[in-house]
């Protein structure tokens, strides 16, 4: 299945209109995967390093497996719809690699497909698995570092403003960790001394509204929530940083290779590369109860120097020094 071909599939972003693809692949005695990511726009780099995944264990897409696509743009209210119709098409392995909603959907729907999920946090603590070394029957994945994060985030916005005494912090109630969030960042606001406004965005224009009051309150910092909203939100999330002149830092690089000031978390890449050889080694017999869950811990900090010209900001060279890449 080419490149064109595929995009064509994901414009669309219907069920229908990728039946026919599923159905050659099957017909051709192609093993299919059905893989379930946030958006076509913001999966390039997660989906190269499944591929790249698939590959180490001789999996090609096209030559002897198919892939179905299907993104949930930020509602997690598709995703029964969106798994219902994978089971249907009788997928060999399912990829949840759009977060814990999509592979609790996927478990509690099927107890027979193979479901691999590429998550940030616990596993046990969303009731995925039992036991991170004995997953469930048909469920194990990837688990990458989430909520730690947060905290060092919001040390790393302070040493940015280290005048500021308020910051302000983006994030969205449905998110399956919001509490344990929430928890963990005004602890690090209190130890800082800081005062932290919590936006929660449900709807785009959520975050319209929560730039508004930032601006309105002189809040020059924002931690960005590492929830799907903002991902598929992307350009609204930049271009309203930009245009109040308020310093934001991202969960992921994604956000920085779109224009943002600052991202530090997770090397996504490497998890979804992890995923792609669990379901490679699924696709050759092995059971996701025999694979324990693994856990990538690599991180990355990216800064865009270009962009703290226009807000103003003098980078420390101690983040300087910290950083995996920096655009001058």
């Amino acid at each position: 299945m080419g490149l064109r071909r595929r995009e064509f599939v994901a414009a669309l972003g219907g069920a229908a209109a990728a039946w026919p693809l599923a159905a050659r692949a099957q017909r051709a005695g192609l093993p299919v995967i059905g893989y379930i990511g946030s958006s076509a726009e913001n999966s390039t780099r997660s989906l190269t390093a499944f591929r790249k995944g698939l590959g180490e264990i001789g999996y090609v897409e096209g030559q002897n497996v198919a892939m179905e696509y299907r993104w949930v743009e930020g509602h997690n209210e598709r995703n029964p719809e969106i798994v219902a119709d994978l089971i249907r098409r009788q997928v060999a392995v399912i990829m949840a690699a759009v977060g814990t909603a999509a592979a609790a959907t996927a478990k509690a729907a099927t107890r027979t497909i193979p479901i691999v999920f590429r998550i940030g946090g616990d596993p046990v603590d969303a009731g995925l698995v039992g036991t991170l070394n004995k997953p469930s029957e048909n469920l194990t994945g990837v688990t990458t570092l989430a909520t730690e994060l947060l905290p060092k985030r919001l040390q790393l916005l302070h040493e940015l403003l280290p005048t500021a005494a308020s910051l302000g912090y983006l994030a969205a109630r449905t998110n399956a960790n919001f509490r344990t969030q929430i928890n963990d960042i005004e602890a690090a606001a209190h130890m800082l001394a800081l005062n932290l406004v919590i936006y929660n965005v449900t709807i785009p224009s959520d975050i319209d509204t929560a730039f508004a009051d930032m601006a309105e309150r002189g809040i020059r910092g924002l931690v960005a929530g590492s929830d799907p909203l903002n991902f598929v939100q992307h350009r609204r999330l930049i271009a309203l940083a930009a245009q109040n002149a308020i310093a934001t830092i991202y969960s992921d690089r994604f956000f920085f290779e779109a224009g943002g000031l600052v991202s530090y978390g997770t090397d996504i890449a490497d998890g979804h590369r992890l995923a792609g050889i669990y379901t490679g080694r699924i696709l050759k017999g092995e059971k996701p109860t025999d694979l324990p869950v693994q856990r990538s811990t690599k991180t990355e900090m990216t800064i865009n120097l270009k962009v703290a010209k226009t807000l103003g900001l003098q980078v420390p060279t101690s983040i300087l020094l910290r950083a995996d890449e920096v655009i001058e």
